[in-house]
């Protein structure tokens, strides 16, 4: 048995979901999972589907050919098609900062994350013995304003000589480069703290301390050109008080970014994130 995800997004139309579950039934498939949305105002339709079929009887050629041919075209589909057995390749970019690094190692070595980790890019050496300890090739790539060119075209090389699918920024402290946001477009997400836009730059739990705040968060998010402004994966807060200290929000922030962080990888991974209009579709 072959076990497949499709993902589909079109203009809202009638019969969609009987066409689709017709044709998986006419290539004996089972279907184990069906969720659907329509965006009313953009009049937008999305369905995320997963069913077993045997593979004596089906290719996966031939179904990518005839769902194009019954299906896609017809209703004027944009649709991608995934095989369980395969795990996506997620390199990661990190810089000095540990915590979120030895989240995800922890989660994959436990098989928490169905995926590879196939490489680990930094612009720092620190966390070399760390990717190390986990057997993860690690590569130091020099990144700044002088060469930000020469770092790019390393990084770009590695990418794709490792094959990797998407990229996840575990708090890599450098803005990623036009050209590899085209590349990876909605395949690089990144952490951070939920003070933004109101408690930007280097030390936003000092800021927010000061203030007063009552809660603080982290988010989880697509990368865009736009700087922390791409869609949204996911999001969780933790409430604060006058009596935490600016330690206890450090602690709980990064609490949040590595739970928040794990999440939209497991999300991303699974293929359970859809985006349009800059906004995400995620289903459960």
């Amino acid at each position: 048995m072959q076990k497949i995800t499709i993902l589909i997004h079109c203009q809202d139309q009638k019969a969609i979901i009987a066409s689709v579950t017709k044709y998986i039934a006419s290539i004996e498939g089972n279907i184990i999972y069906l969720d659907q949305h329509v965006d009313a105002d953009e009049n937008v339709f999305f369905m995320r589907l997963e069913c077993n079929f045997s593979t004596q009887n089906w290719t996966m050629d031939t179904i990518k050919r005839d769902f194009q041919t019954h299906l896609a075209t017809p209703f004027k589909m944009s649709w991608e098609i995934y095989t369980q057995e395969y795990k996506p390749k997620m390199a990661l970019f990190v810089s000095k900062y540990d915590h979120c690094l030895y989240d995800i190692l922890g989660r994959y070595s436990a098989g928490e994350l169905q995926l590879e980790i196939p490489l680990i890019i930094s612009n720092h050496e620190d966390l070399r013995a760390v990717a190390e300890r986990f057997s993860i090739p690690f590569f130091y790539i020099p990144f700044s304003k002088e060469i930000k060119k020469e770092g790019e075209r390393k990084q770009m090389d590695l990418l794709k000589e490792y094959k990797v699918d998407f990229i996840v920024l575990a708090r890599y402290m450098q803005i990623i480069t036009p050209s590899l946001i085209a590349l990876y477009k909605n395949k690089i997400i990144n952490i951070h703290h939920s003070f933004l836009p109101a408690f930007p730059g280097a030390k936003p739990y000092h800021s927010a301390f000061k203030r007063g705040v009552k809660i603080i968060g982290a988010t989880s998010h697509y990368v865009t050109e736009e700087l922390d402004e791409g869609p949204i994966i996911e999001q969780d807060i933790s409430r604060v008080s006058h009596s935490h200290s600016i330690e206890d929000f450090i602690i709980k922030g990064r609490d949040l970014e590595r739970m928040v962080l794990a999440r939209a990888i497991k999300l991303h991974a699974e293929r359970k994130t859809m985006v349009y209009n800059n906004k995400t579709v995620v289903f459960s």
